[in-house]
């Protein structure tokens, strides 16, 4: 892998740190940023595929457990939020039914 591809990859390993630790924040938008960058990243080494070391493919395996775990950060999070919006519909319901007995 040539200097440039290694450096790209290290570079997304370190955004995929950070990814995580923003989702697990509930920064969303900037889990969207940092995974935008890190997908031009990944996609410039990605042209390089038939020439990955196991110390590449080992980076990328990291990136893709960072991966996974943001998403079940961020699923998380999105699920926390339904059930808000769940409970806040039955709140105004109940409020709608038992403003009309006065």
């Amino acid at each position: 892998m040539s200097g440039k591809s290694r450096e790209s990859l290290e570079q997304a390993l370190a955004l995929s740190h950070q990814l995580l630790a923003a989702a697990d924040d509930s920064k969303l938008t900037e889990v969207a940023i940092l995974d935008a960058e890190r997908l031009r990243l990944l996609q410039s080494v990605r042209l390089e595929h038939d020439h990955l070391s196991d110390d590449d493919r080992q980076m990328l395996r990291q990136v893709a457990e960072l991966n996974d775990r943001a998403i079940g950060l961020v699923e998380h999070q999105r699920r926390i939020k339904e059930r808000e919006m769940d409970l806040a519909a039955v709140g105004r319901r109940a409020v709608s039914a038992y403003s009309t007995t006065r």
